[in-house]
């Protein structure tokens, strides 16, 4: 009985392992080959618009939360068009017209946003 679990063990084992390797090396090697010399344009804000090293509890801008979940949010929508198009033979005009209601419904959600500025970056 408990032979038929031992893959899935050695999976696990592996698994592990290769994981606790790629950090311990990662970490030898960043020891041996890099030198830990921030520059500004280095430690510059890159995409969360805000410094990278300052107080926690500081006020930040939560209009880039919302275009990355805006964001999230229409590319996750956009990901059924790929297994659509493959069945699209087989589910025929019912299918069609209801992935274009689909599309229909994201086209006015995106406008409405574009409307209504949440996609501005000042």
């Amino acid at each position: 009985m408990l032979e038929n679990y031992f893959p899935v063990l050695l999976f696990l084992v592996i698994g592990c392992a290769v994981g606790i390797g790629a950090i311990v090396v990662s970490g030898v090697l960043g020891r041996l080959t890099g030198a830990h010399h921030p520059d500004p344009e280095k430690l510059s804000p890159y995409e969360c618009g805000f410094e990278a090293f300052e107080d926690a509890r500081m006020k930040f801008d939560v209009r880039y939360y919302l275009v990355a979940i805006l964001f999230i949010l229409f590319d996750l929508e956009i990901a059924f068009l790929f297994p659509w198009a493959i069945v699209l033979q087989e589910i025929g005009w019912f299918g069609f017209f209801a992935m274009m209601v689909f599309l229909g419904i994201l086209v006015v959600g995106f406008i409405y946003e574009w409307k209504k500025g949440a996609l501005e970056w000042e």
